[in-house]
């Protein structure tokens, strides 16, 4: 878990879907550690997963027990290779090998679907940083070597410090200088050959908590002015997607500089970016007074809500919400974490547990539904700026013609033809034949150029 207080002023939810392309919903998962004095047993364990929907589960080693209570259930399991184990896996193909006997071959009922290499390497254990790929590829030589190579994906999750800061906005969103050319390069590389996800863990909270000033409500996924990226054009309602696309546009910026191709992994996300760890502590009110927490509750400022943040994230995993800049991606999440871990030696990380250590709920999460849009369930359809002029010109023909939008408003003379750009102009009829086809996300597609908003937007004096 970082702590990296990486500070992003400025994000957005715009919920986006498409006649094609469309970005599938994303799968929601816990992390779950066992620093905790008085932790349930794993088959309870696994039970308390079953009773609330919950299908992956990240665990930071690769305990036996768990991994035994986790058979023929179904639910996909991420093991990890801890820090500590990085520098023999990084030296001997033989210690790789004998790892992945013991820890993956060895519960062949059990859904082991990835290995996360190490945990923020670049932030937790800098001085393993040469060891890092190294160890990646000798388990992806390990489990090929077995025939598991392409069921079992490897990655590793790194902390938003790998980027240079500040990275708002997140068109700026950039690599490091001593990490770009010489790890995430050949990192990339390695993961596009062998189909695996970029990973990184997201902590909004913590740029909150660095500066309360920021708004809660942009934090929360809750309804508010937003931030535009004036690079890009594109709104900002969520301080989520800032800091993913800051990633992305990182990303992108390292494959033009290395002369790569546009690859599966800017093209589609997809699959391709996993949120290893993202989550939030509770306030000081909330949860059960017959259990105890320790360490920071008291350091969580004003107004936050945790069990808001954890629900609108879900909400937007499951709803195939991809970000601003990438509106078809398919998000995967890992929310940390499963239980509170009071023997965790960070304080400030021991109580960010959806459950007391014998499974009652801190608040309440459902992972299996998504919840409205955030707001009130009012919602609007708004043109996204980053497609292009041309796209959004065949998409407002679109909905002016065949798709019977009112157009008149943004004729020449008309209440809404100023400010005369496409951008606002295909909002209005992108809007107009979206409050008049049931408000469904279907009706906000136009081919990718469509984004669903529930702030109401605004262009010049023109209000939708």
């Amino acid at each position: 878990m970082a702590l990296t207080h990486f500070l992003l002023v400025g994000a957005a939810l715009l919920s986006l879907t498409f006649f094609s392309g469309s970005a599938l919903a994303g799968e929601v998962g816990v992390c779950y550690g066992m620093l905790a004095s008085h932790l349930m047993q794993p088959p309870a364990v696994v039970q308390l997963l079953k009773n609330n929907g919950i299908t992956k589960v990240r665990l930071y080693n690769a305990d036996a027990g768990a991994l035994r209570a986790l058979a023929n259930t179904g639910i996909k399991v991420a093991v990890s290779l801890p820090n500590p184990n990085l520098v023999e896996a990084a030296g001997s193909m033989s210690y790789a090998v004998e790892w992945v006997k013991n820890n993956v071959m060895a519960y062949p009922g059990t859904l082991i679907d990835s290995v996360a290499v190490g945990n923020e390497v670049f932030y937790q254990a800098p001085e393993l940083t040469p060891q890092l790929l190294p160890a990646m590829k000798n388990i992806q030589a390990a489990l090929a070597s077995v025939g598991l190579a392409d069921a079992v994906k490897v990655s590793t999750p790194i902390a938003m410090n790998a980027l240079k800061v500040p990275s708002w906005p997140p068109s700026v969103g950039e690599f490091r200088d001593d990490l770009a050319q010489s790890v995430m390069g050949p990192m990339i590389d390695f993961l596009d050959q062998t189909g695996s996800h970029l990973s990184f863990n997201i902590y909004p909270y913590f740029a909150y908590k660095d500066d309360p000033k920021i708004d809660v409500d942009y934090v929360l996924f809750r309804p508010n002015k937003g931030q535009t990226d004036a690079v890009t054009g594109l709104i900002y309602y969520n301080m989520f997607d800032a800091m993913l696309d800051a990633v992305l546009h990182a990303e992108e910026k390292l494959r033009n500089s290395l002369g790569h191709a546009r690859g599966r992994m800017l093209e589609g996300v997809g699959s391709s970016t996993t949120i290893d760890e993202t989550g939030a502590p509770p306030n000081a009110t909330v949860g059960s007074t017959n259990h105890t927490v320790t360490g920071q509750m008291s350091a969580v400022p004003a107004g936050w809500d945790a069990q808001a943040y954890n629900s609108n994230l879900i909400s937007k995993v499951l709803r195939g919400t991809g970000t601003p800049y990438r509106p078809n991606a398919d998000i995967n999440v890992y929310i940390f974490s499963l239980f509170n871990e009071d023997l965790k030696p960070n304080e400030e990380e021991r109580n960010f547990g959806l459950f007391y250590p014998d499974g009652t709920p801190v608040y309440k999460v459902d992972f299996q539904h998504p919840g409205p849009g955030p707001g009130t369930g009012t919602s609007w359809c708004v043109a996204n700026a980053a497609v292009g002029d041309k796209r959004l010109q065949d998409a407002l023909d679109y909905a002016c013609g065949i798709g019977q939008a009112d157009c008149s408003a943004i004729q020449p003379g008309g209440r809404c033809f100023d400010p005369d750009t496409k951008v606002a102009h295909a909002s209005y009829a992108f809007n107009d034949y979206y409050q008049r086809n049931g408000r469904s996300d279907q009706s906000c597609d136009f081919g990718g150029c469509g984004s669903v908003v529930h702030q109401q937007p605004k262009f010049g004096n023109c209000v939708l």
